[in-house]
């Protein structure tokens, strides 16, 4: 069961990080070794699985990520997929590398219901020595329904040890 980062000092240093391959690294969270991001406590979602090209998270939109419309708002869907593309992708990242989002784009198709459970599945399209390009979606988990799809590309940059 994933836990969650309450301090900078609860993260892992760069050493510790480069010293695992991107895979290692999501399994260390999902798994309660290594502390997960406090985004994902603040926005209402967690790791829910990882598996080599494929991550999925699981959360449920409540009335603190809403619009002053009261609807769930797009930056709420924009996070959750940029989580689990730019995840899928960080299992492709080997030992002494790192990565970060170059960009996404998100579609939403339908509005989710407030305190409907959801599925976040991202899973990588290409991924080569220096990007990754990922899809994502966001699935009800009770009826099945798409409520909005992404794209990401990432850069993947190998980190040459400071000695």
């Amino acid at each position: 069961m994933p836990r969650i980062a309450k301090s900078p000092a609860d993260l892992l240093n760069q050493e510790d990080v480069l010293a695992m391959s991107g895979l290692e690294f999501m399994q260390s969270i999902l798994d309660g070794t290594n502390p997960g991001p406090p985004i994902g406590q603040t926005m209402g979602y967690t790791l829910h699985d990882i598996s080599d090209g494929h991550a999925i998270f699981r959360g449920t939109p409540e009335f603190n990520v809403t619009n002053p419309m009261g609807t769930v708002h797009g930056g709420w869907y924009g996070t959750l997929l940029d989580s689990a593309m730019a995840c899928a992708v960080m299992t492709k990242v080997p030992r002494g590398a790192v990565y970060t989002t170059l960009e996404y784009k998100i579609n939403i198709t339908r509005a989710i219901p407030l305190g409907m459970q959801i599925d976040c599945i991202g899973t990588v399209d290409h991924s080569g020595r220096s990007t990754g390009v990922a899809s994502g979606k966001i699935v009800g988990v009770e009826d099945g329904k798409t409520y909005a799809t992404g794209s990401t590309t990432c850069i993947i940059m190998q980190i040459k040890p400071t000695s």
